[in-house]
């Protein structure tokens, strides 16, 4: 769900961001949520998979690490998350590692999914077979469950120091106690989205502060949520008193789902979709949403500053992207320096000036006072730590099949 590049100057790499943005209109969260009823329907089949429901089935042991012979590292991750420069077609924080570890790197976009990804590598991971990656990019989920399989290694924290320069909001999460395992790549905020002026001129008071301002009359039709239910259903849940970072049953989650139903049954509500919504903004076919706070910060570069995002005041969703190392993956170490380099707040800095998505390392916003100051006031990359929002809890995988399932049948799916 987004959207630097140092080649001479701070100011050069501003600009190349801008043309960046303005020559591709997809995001990192289009590949995420762009599946919709066929994203769930893959997720369901998924859900299921890599055995017992507590995962605590014979799990596979780590191999022998090459990284003091073999001077590799070789990274999965989404598209358009990570610098990029478009002239030389390469990625220059990234070259930069290598040229100051001698450790070389390569790197593919490989994820477009969480559930299709993991699907292909299941299979290996299971038999502790190094996948051919030593880096790979899951959101929280589908981390929790890598996780809880036993499928990715231990980091060794004393080969990543920086790690200590970690948000303290994601210091502690549930699926990673200590953060042993995984480490955060980039974070974002899932909440309210508008169209300022067509609002202002259908006279519906802003800034939209609940999600029961989407129920509005005026807005009838013009409203559309995520298909990511963790994203719209975690909203509506918050809305409804319900902490959804802590444990909460099937009842109050069937509570939200008769909210979507009936605003679906109404046709308040446009549309459940993914990415997409943005071009629906674009077009004016959709005033209010809710959103992906990346795809706002993308969208208000491309097209002006037509739109307004903010949490709602029972607060929004915080989710993650995490880095994490196989179990067969034979470069831990090597792994676990690429991790540390950008922990560094600098590099931290250029890869968020390009992502545009909420930056996890302290530092970096002091960072990019220098890389590119207009960006340093932007909350959607440096929130302010009161922020109100919350991590959907983990889910059990028998939970997870039947959320998805009851979401589904609500979708018409």
């Amino acid at each position: 769900m987004s959207t630097t590049q140092p080649p001479s100057s701070p100011h050069e790499l501003a600009s190349l961001v801008r043309a960046r943005l303005m020559s591709r209109s997809t995001s990192r969260r289009a590949v995420l949520g762009g599946a919709g009823a066929a994203g769930l329907a893959a997720a369901l089949s998924a859900c299921g998979t890599g055995g017992t429901g507590s995962g605590d089935s014979a799990k596979p042991e780590a191999v022998t690490d090459r990284s003091d012979s073999d001077k590799v590292v070789n990274w999965a991750n989404w598209a358009l998350y990570l610098d990029y420069d478009e002239k030389t077609k390469t990625y220059p924080t990234l070259e930069e590692f290598t040229k100051r570890t001698e450790i070389k790197a390569t790197y593919a976009e490989d994820i477009e999914d969480n559930d299709s990804y993991y699907g292909k590598i299941q299979g290996q991971l299971k038999n502790g077979d190094d996948i051919g990656k030593d880096i790979i990019v899951l959101t929280d989920w589908m981390a929790a469950r890598v996780i809880r399989q036993g499928y990715a290694q231990k980091l060794d924290k004393a080969v990543i120091p920086n790690a200590a320069n970690i948000l303290d909001n994601l210091r502690e999460v549930d699926f990673d106690p200590g953060r042993n395992y995984s480490l955060t790549w980039q974070s974002g905020y899932a909440g309210l989205a508008w169209n300022q002026k067509e609002l202002e001129r259908l006279g519906v008071p802003t800034p939209l502060r609940s999600v029961n301002d989407l129920w509005r009359p005026e807005l009838k039709g013009r409203v559309e949520v995520l298909s990511e239910f963790r994203d719209t259903l975690g909203l509506i849940l918050l809305e409804q008193g319900t902490d959804i970072s802590q444990p909460f049953g099937a009842d109050k989650f069937g509570n939200a789902l008769e909210v979507l139903e009936k605003q679906l049954g109404s046709t308040q509500i446009r549309q459940v979709k993914g990415n997409s919504y943005k071009e629906d903004l674009i077009s004016g076919d959709a005033l209010a949403v809710i959103a992906w706070s990346g795809d706002i910060t993308q969208l208000n570069f491309e097209n002006g500053d037509k739109w307004r995002f903010a949490l709602p005041e029972k607060g929004g969703t915080l989710w993650s992207d995490n880095m994490l190392i196989p179990i067969g993956s034979p470069h831990k170490k090597n792994a676990e320096i690429l991790m540390n380099y950008y922990y560094a707040p600098d590099v931290a800095a250029k890869v968020a000036a390009y992502v545009n998505y909420i930056c996890p390392v302290k530092g970096a916003r002091d960072a990019m006072q220098k890389l590119d100051p207009s960006l340093v006031d932007n909350e959607l990359i440096f929130p302010v730590p009161s922020a109100n929002a919350k991590v959907f809890r983990s889910l059990q995988p028998d939970e997870e099949t039947q959320f998805s399932q009851d979401f589904q049948k609500v979708l018409g799916v």
